[in-house]
């Protein structure tokens, strides 16, 4: 998304600087036509207004909710919500413990191999979880600090690229608006010629129709007579 941070110079350059009246005059029309429509609270370049009705999804709402009802059914403000318990993380974070001997003796064997069957898959995910977790702070401690770097080296060059863009746009702007100012300068004498020839041929015809409405009533005046 753009940000306008920049005004550029966009009235002729020939033509003189307003006196205060007339700015107080530009002002009052200007105010008189906002007011006859109404201002649209959001910048067309800003995005849509958040809200965060938008962006809940039903998880974080029913999650909301149950956050919402613990604190309306508790009179200490203070306590912590309960904690969610949509996942298990128990089989990740403890082994599972044996059962005593003694009562595996007096299980028959379908039973006890059931209950032997389910603490042994249990082992075998907290062993994998352990594993990987292993593994995965191994590579985070060897690679983890050079791929750091190189996504920061990368956000660099990005970076970079943008502002170089910026820089070539407002080099060319510039370049706009010299030449701009330069076109006007060369056409400002010409225009001035051109504005001060057209109030010449203006003040004469505003003349000629004054000497024209003399001229016609010194005839009304000399018909009048002759009558």
């Amino acid at each position: 998304m753009p940000l306008i941070t920049t005004i550029h110079e966009s009235l002729p350059y020939i033509d003189p600087e307003p006196t205060p009246s007339d700015r107080l005059a530009a002002e009052a029309l200007i105010t008189t036509e906002r007011s006859l429509v109404p201002d649209d609270p959001f910048h067309a370049l800003l995005p849509t207004p958040y809200t965060p009705s938008s962006h809940l999804t039903p998880l974080l709402a029913a999650e909301f909710d149950r956050i919402t009802s613990h604190y309306q059914s508790n009179s200490d403000p203070n306590a912590p919500p309960p904690k969610l318990s949509a996942l298990d993380l128990s089989r990740y974070s403890s082994l599972p413990e044996m059962p005593d001997p003694s009562e595996l003796s007096q299980m028959d064997a379908s039973e006890a191999t059931t209950l032997l069957s389910g603490l042994l898959e249990k082992a075998y995910t907290a062993h994998a979880f352990v594993a990987q977790r292993r593994q995965h702070l191994a590579l985070l401690d060897s690679y983890g600090k050079n791929a750091w770097l190189i996504g920061n080296w990368h956000l660099e060059g990005e970076l970079k690229a943008i502002e170089k863009e910026l820089a070539e746009a407002k080099r060319e702007i510039d370049l706009v608006t010299l030449q701009r100012k330069q076109a006007q300068d060369e056409a400002g004498p010409e225009i001035i010629g051109l504005e001060e020839t057209w109030k010449k041929g203006v003040g004469r015809v505003l003349e000629t129709e004054a000497a024209v409405e003399g001229l016609r009533r010194q005839v009304l005046e000399v018909r009048r007579g002759m009558e």
